[in-house]
């Protein structure tokens, strides 16, 4: 019997969703082990890093890495298993565009520690004690990761083959993409598994967009209800749908949220936020100055809103460039 593919689970700075993605797959998840064989998943299996890195290298048919990266441990782990895997899967928001992770790039590395372990109420830290590279306690030497100025994705540390988009993918793309490896039909190396095209032509309420947007007023989820049956562009509510890929089933539309954009921008789009704001630059482009600055004074955190998955990924997110091997 011909023995199963090898494939290898890893989560760098993330939240955790992403591992919720593939046990989320449900009675599919026992036809996926079936076909391949697992050897390492942190969140299910307790495989030592010892065991990756005594594989051959070349040996693993694919490694799904979720998260950004900012210690470098994670990276560390993402050089170890582009060694070891014939493809590296980009998988989720995270590590495709630096996610919600990201957003800290908007600070430096001083000012989030100085936050974190001097600012924040309630943490105390006597002497302004921060973590150490090095240390020692009771005769024992601590090492941490070195923490990185910048969250990076996942393709400037390391050559990702296939992107896998969304917070969190959605289960039938993670099974499609699952299902097109082991039949060897992936698409050209560098591809995201997911449609290229805007979601707004997928979105449930398309038909109620009108020709013609007027924003008269900037509204938000957190006081207001959005229409259920209304585009939400048009209702003024802040919904990265024109910019953002498609693929996700509209999960946020459909319970009538705004997309937020972790898909990312189409292909041929550079950087999202500032496609999105583009756009509505074009919408407002007949109001006075005056008008245009109250509308966007209504938005609590426009950079926020607009680079939410992408900013390491943006032009305003700084090095785009994968680092040296």
């Amino acid at each position: 019997m011909a023995a199963k593919p090898k494939v290898a689970f890893y989560w760098c700075a993330s939240c955790g969703g992403c591992e919720e993605a593939v046990v989320d797959l449900a009675e599919d998840l026992l036809w996926l082990v079936q076909q391949v064989d697992v050897v390492l998943w942190p969140v299910a299996l307790d495989f030592k890093k010892r065991d990756v890195e005594a594989l051959a290298d070349g040996s693993l048919a694919a490694a799904f890495i979720n998260g950004a990266v900012r210690l470098e441990e994670q990276a560390e782990w993402a050089r170890l298993l582009r060694r070891k895997a014939q493809a590296v899967v980009a998988f989720g928001a995270c590590a495709h565009l630096g996610g919600i992770p990201g957003l800290a790039n908007f600070s430096g590395r001083e000012e989030t520690l100085r936050l974190l372990y001097a600012e924040l109420p309630g943490l105390h830290a006597p002497g302004g004690v921060r973590p150490a590279r090095n240390s020692s306690h009771d005769g024992a030497d601590l090492e941490l990761p070195e923490f990185h100025d910048r969250v990076r994705r996942l393709d400037e540390v390391v050559e990702v083959d296939y992107y896998l988009p969304g917070c969190p993918p959605p289960t039938a793309l993670f099974l499609d993409a699952a299902k097109a490896l082991l039949a060897g039909a992936l698409p050209p190396r560098g591809s995201v598994l997911a449609p290229s095209k805007a979601l707004c032509d997928t979105c449930p309420r398309k038909d109620s967009k009108p020709e013609v947007l007027d924003i008269r007023a900037i509204r938000r989820v957190a006081t207001s209800t959005p229409d259920p049956e209304r585009c939400l562009l048009a209702e003024g509510y802040l919904c990265l749908g024109p910019a953002t890929r498609s693929g996700c089933g509209e999960t946020c539309i459909r319970a009538n949220m705004p997309c937020r954009g972790c898909f990312g921008p189409v292909d041929g789009v550079d950087d999202l936020g500032a496609a999105f704001l583009s756009a509505l630059g074009t919408l407002l482009a007949d109001r006075s100055e005056e008008e245009v600055a109250a509308l966007v004074g209504d938005i609590p955190d426009l950079a926020g809103t607009l680079y939410r998955y992408g900013l390491p990924a943006s032009l305003l997110g700084g090095a785009r460039r994968r680092e040296a091997p």
